[in-house]
């Protein structure tokens, strides 16, 4: 995500967020930038550029965190072959 302004990385990030209903950190790593980063990005600039926009990936972020406790035990669940 070279030359590009924090506003169009705001606005791309949560682009990708919402049509691909990929996690904050799935995320991070698609674009090579830390967790941080794209929190900040998505949750407080974000509304400050186009607030329709981040209530959008609001949205997907409560989802994403509503569902975490359910991929963490699948992670374990495989990770240990029960």
């Amino acid at each position: 995500m070279k030359s590009v302004s924090i506003e169009e990385r705001s606005v791309i990030l949560a682009h990708y967020i919402i049509e691909t209903k990929d996690t904050v950190r799935g995320a991070a790593k698609k674009f090579g930038i830390s967790k941080s980063t794209v929190h900040k990005d998505v949750s407080e600039r974000l509304k400050k550029i186009n607030p329709a926009l981040a209530k959008e990936v609001r949205v997907v972020l409560d989802e994403n965190k509503a569902e975490r406790h359910i991929r963490g035990g699948l992670a374990t669940k495989r990770k240990y072959g029960h």
